[in-house]
């Protein structure tokens, strides 16, 4: 089986989509596809599917709705090898224990290749060694095809589930980009760090390395832009003002800026000359005295 989750929901038994298109049954494949192959208790597909409470007669639509993704896992699966494998739709659907599983048969998922490539990004990261976390915190970011779970009318279980998964891809992008300013690439991230910082608005962090990586690449006043910017989010966003980090950040851009502005010579006081009446004005250049 094949499940996909960082982007609209997909999942594919025998390359075939057994993903529904009715909200319910959708809604309740998306949820056993985020616990795949543990067992998902039939009270927390229920309060998934019906969040203000179930009504009369939900376990035997909730039932339903199961019947319903076996047929289509049923039709996914080639009839010549059910007995050779021993997946039926009942067992890669399977009720167990007061819950149900779905059996992924040792598939792929892209949230777990996301976390993989996550962790091994961040023990390279703890090592030091700065392009390796580059290559496997980017593998992690290039599993994300968009939204995760976009497409499915998602009840409380998997709101919390979509929070975790875009709090996790955060923290990733966050060390990606250390890895990467680490190995002085802080010209080619200006375009990319640019676009991530319009989209968070007030993401401290990556105002940060926005900032860091315009003052590396000598553009001194567009970092001062860019705190301006997040200041101003920030107070949109309930009044906020910046970190200690960011304002330590701020100072140190001022005092770079003031050391590397051209220095105006002080003018020298224009010469003086006497007119007949003996009144003072100052000489203009070309002009006769």
């Amino acid at each position: 089986m094949d499940v996909r989750i960082l982007g609209g929901l997909s999942v594919r038994e025998n390359g075939v989509s057994i993903t529904p298109t009715a909200a319910a049954p959708r809604r309740l494949l998306a949820l056993l596809a985020a616990g795949a192959d543990q067992i998902v208790p039939v009270s927390v597909l229920m309060e998934e599917v019906w969040p203000s409470g179930a009504p009369r007669g939900a376990r035997a639509e909730l039932h339903s709705h199961i019947h319903g993704l076996r047929s289509l896992i049923a039709a996914a699966l080639p009839c010549g090898r059910k007995e050779a494998t021993g997946r039926t739709a009942e067992t890669v659907l399977a009720a167990q224990s007061g819950g149900y599983r779905l059996d992924t048969g040792g598939g792929s998922h892209d949230v777990w290749q996301f976390e993989r490539a996550a962790g091994a990004g961040y023990r390279a990261m703890e090592a030091g060694d700065l392009s390796r976390a580059a290559l496997r915190l980017g593998e992690a970011l290039a599993l994300w095809r968009g939204e995760p779970y976009a497409g499915v009318d998602a009840g409380p279980r998997l709101r919390a589930e979509i929070e975790r998964l875009e709090a996790s891809r955060l923290s990733v992008l966050d060390q990606w980009v250390e890895a990467q300013l680490g190995l002085g690439r802080h010209g080619e991230m200006v375009p990319e760090l640019a676009v991530l910082a319009a989209r968070h608005p007030v993401n401290e962090s990556l105002h940060a390395q926005f900032m860091v990586a315009l003052l590396r690449s000598g553009r001194t006043d567009d970092a001062l832009e860019a705190y301006r910017r997040l200041c101003a989010g920030l107070q949109k966003d309930g009044g906020r003002e910046p970190s200690a980090r960011l304002r330590r950040l701020h100072r140190s851009l001022l005092t770079v800026r003031d050391a590397t502005r051209p220095r105006v010579p002080a003018q020298a006081p224009a010469p003086w000359v006497r007119t007949p009446a003996g009144v003072g004005v100052p000489a203009v250049a070309g002009a006769a005295v």
